[in-house]
């Protein structure tokens, strides 16, 4: 009879070693802190009820997980009217429809932000509200103001939770070059958008990445989403650890790559917990993704570039001051993000940060990395900056 050994091999052992060190640093670091926030009764879903019974003559109406071209065909055959009508009487459905066109998403969803924006103005004056309710509601009211601002471009809005919103630069419907910024941890509406510390939220990341394309390929029709259309994790904590949102956002994402409009080239930045959601999303992404470009990552759930099993270039940049470079990058049991992208065994082309400081710094204007996302964005990549001496990060590009 072979005898049983009960205890554990050097493998495991340095398995659960490695998971006790990932679980120390997250205490020491604050990781542990989850928040969980409620909101108002889900609007989306409210309407869902209602769109998911009508009928245009005896067709049904496509669902939120319609693959994009079908959407595309169905709105063509409603026409302006139909389409105009349908936004209409469901604005938060419509609104968040990918594949629906980009001009109708914008009226529905000022429609959307126009109710929900009657909503807290009543939860302002309910002398109901607690202290803490009543702040919350007065935020909240003011996004929604600053959001229907004439000139804002709205392509996705949900006000349930602590809501998710998407926000175009430059004219998407006619644009050559796109670009999408997948933000990281604490999005949501409230932190959409910041007036203190301005580039270190997606609306402010958008404008600067737009401003500094547009300044190195004036001739070029360029767009940049702000993308905070996914559930990110409250705080940096055990959310932030584990991939379960990740999985959920690059569905998400992969249903709005997929839904551009017309023949764009793509390109996504991707901050912090971000660069874990496009690295989830790296195998789904359709081939007009170009590049995939990461600042300050965790990881990206894989161990090298092959893992991701990605047709686009992969960039890779962390400034000297990021804390994140303290995070182990390691993947046990589901806690933690694999391998750091910005050494030499990830193998992504690695772009130099110089100007950005921190964590939260890279798409500050003027930085060497916003230009470096920005010439990625227009496809001028022989004016790259790699990180340390030398071209290596632009070799084998055609123009580069």
């Amino acid at each position: 009879m072979t005898s049983f050994d009960p205890s554990p091999t050097p493998t495991v052992w340095r398995a659960l070693l490695a998971l006790a060190v990932v679980f120390v640093m997250l205490t020491a670091t604050g990781w542990t802190a989850v928040r969980h926030e409620r909101g108002p009764r889900d609007a989306l879903a409210a309407e869902l009820a209602g769109w998911n019974k009508a009928r245009v003559g005896a067709r049904e109406l496509p669902g939120l997980d319609t693959p994009p071209r079908r959407i595309v065909a169905f709105f063509k055959t409603l026409g302006t009217a139909g389409s105009a009508r349908l936004a209409d009487e469901y604005p938060h459905v419509v609104g968040n429809l990918n594949g629906a066109p980009v001009a109708l998403r914008y009226s529905a969803n000022r429609k959307a932000l126009s109710a929900s924006l009657a909503h807290e103005r009543k939860r302002v004056a309910d002398a109901g509200l607690t202290a803490a309710g009543h702040h919350q509601a007065v935020r909240r009211m003011h996004r929604f103001e600053a959001l229907m601002g004439p000139e804002r471009q709205i392509l996705a809005f949900d006000p349930s939770g602590s809501g998710r919103v998407a926000e175009v630069f430059g004219d998407l419907d006619k644009a050559q070059r796109v670009s999408v910024i997948v933000p990281g941890v604490d999005t949501n509406l409230l932190t959409f958008q910041r007036t203190a510390r301005k580039y270190s939220a997606p609306v402010g990341m958008a404008q600067s990445l737009y401003a500094a394309q547009r300044a190195a390929a004036p001739r070029l029709r360029t767009a940049v989403i702000a993308w905070a259309d996914y559930t990110t994790p409250v705080g940096v904590g055990m959310e932030s650890a584990i991939g379960r949102l990740a999985a959920n956002g690059a569905v998400r994402l992969v249903s709005l790559t997929d839904a551009l409009p017309g023949r764009s080239k793509v390109s996504l930045f991707c901050h912090s917990y971000g660069s874990v959601v496009c690295g989830v999303a790296a195998r789904q992404l359709p081939s007009r993704v170009a590049d995939v470009a990461v600042a300050g990552s965790p990881g990206m759930r894989a161990e090298n570039v092959a893992d991701l099993h990605s047709r686009a270039r992969v960039w890779a940049m962390r400034d000297a001051d990021d804390w994140i470079e303290d995070v182990p990058h390691m993947e046990v049991g589901g806690l933690g993000h694999g391998e750091d992208p910005v050494t030499p065994e990830f193998g992504a082309r690695v772009l130099s940060a110089a100007g950005a400081v921190g964590h939260t710094g890279y798409f500050e204007p003027g930085t060497e990395s916003v230009r470096n996302f920005a010439d990625i964005g227009v496809g001028a990549y022989a004016n790259l900056s790699c990180a340390g001496d030398g071209d290596t990060c632009r070799s084998g590009i055609s123009g580069a």
